[in-house]
């Protein structure tokens, strides 16, 4: 365990400002973003896309670290631009979801062998690492269930372990899902239990948590809630949370996950986090997916006249969220051009 390299890495993704770009999506997945834009998932469109992404002049001005999946990271050609413009590169390690023990909720699984791939990725110029949990509400059903609940943290800490044993920073990621009717409080009251949860599995497992990223959700009702919540509601009950539930003075960063937000929403949601008062503790800031790629797959069609356009996209998508994780939006209305 490296930690001064592991403090350094985690100073450059805090850096004011900036933030991350995930770009770790499973050949699956990004068959589906594809799909949304009528382009094959096959290697060479994944990898022209890719390409597109990482070779947007200035994207360091407002992103520090990217997170790649295996078949990104092995092409080393491909992650070049990456490493030339002094971004931090990650590397996704979960294998995906499972049933937990025959019920519907679910576990990640990937820790078979994560030693191993953990020293693969970091000779291969890797410095963070992601792993997503996924856990789900269901009042009725009383989900999250203690199972699924401590199942799932020892998970995310033995992996943060493993992760911190061979010298990569470890992003931790409880998601949970905005599936079903709750509330905006129910979600603030589950999220504080799932984050201590979490916290005290870290600590159990010897997780330093100095060298640690946060990939929360934010405090949002379920998507089949009818209640009207704005953003700055979000805001402050995703902060009172997070103070709540994180050790005082312990964690570096918070970078938040979009969770199925429009790019405007995502965008102007995180700088209403960056307006409260008493959020000071750590570094609020986004990794986003789909937040910051949507409009740019629009744009590009697949077509190699629309690079340049669709490289002005991220770069737009990434410079309002450099504002926004530094609460410098005016209103959602005035977002600059």
């Amino acid at each position: 365990m490296n930690k001064n390299e592991m403090l350094e890495t985690v100073n450059k993704l805090c850096s004011q400002g900036k933030g991350i770009l995930a770009s770790d999506e499973s050949t699956w997945t990004i068959g589906k973003r594809l799909a949304t834009i009528n382009l094959e998932n096959n290697g060479y469109n994944r990898l022209i896309y890719r390409d597109l992404l990482f070779t947007t002049p200035g994207l360091n001005q407002y992103i520090s670290g990217v997170i790649t999946y295996e078949e990104t990271l092995l092409n080393q050609e491909l992650v070049k631009p990456l490493k030339d413009n002094d971004i931090v590169i990650g590397i996704k390690l979960d294998k995906g979801l499972k049933p937990l023990y025959h019920t519907d909720e679910l576990l990640s699984q990937g820790l078979d062998n994560l030693n191993l791939e953990c020293k693969k990725f970091y000779d291969l110029g890797a410095r963070f690492a992601k792993w997503r949990s996924v856990i789900n509400i269901d009042l009725e059903k009383n989900y999250p269930s203690d199972l699924s609940l401590n199942s799932n943290t020892m998970v995310l800490a033995r992996y943060a372990s493993i992760c911190q044993n061979n010298g990569l920073v470890p992003i931790v990621e409880p998601e949970i899902l905005m599936k079903g009717n709750h509330t905006i409080q129910d979600t603030k009251v589950i999220t504080m239990k799932v984050l201590q949860t979490v916290f005290n599995a870290l600590e159990s497992f010897g997780v330093d948590l100095s060298c640690t990223i946060l990939k929360p959700n934010m405090v949002r009702k379920g998507d089949e809630n009818k209640e009207s919540v704005s953003n700055s509601e979000i805001a402050k009950l995703t902060v009172e949370a997070l103070n709540t539930a994180i050790p005082n003075g312990k964690l570096p960063g918070v970078f938040f996950l979009s969770g199925g937000m429009s790019e405007e929403d995502a965008t102007d949601a995180l700088n209403e986090i960056n307006r409260v008062e008493n959020n000071d503790n750590y570094c609020l800031s986004f990794s986003y997916g789909r937040a910051l790629q949507t409009s740019v797959l629009q744009t590009w069609l697949g077509k190699e006249e629309n690079i340049e356009d669709a490289q002005n996209m991220l770069l737009k998508r990434a410079r309002l969220n450099s504002l926004a994780s530094m609460g410098k939006l005016d209103t959602l209305n005035e977002l600059p051009s």
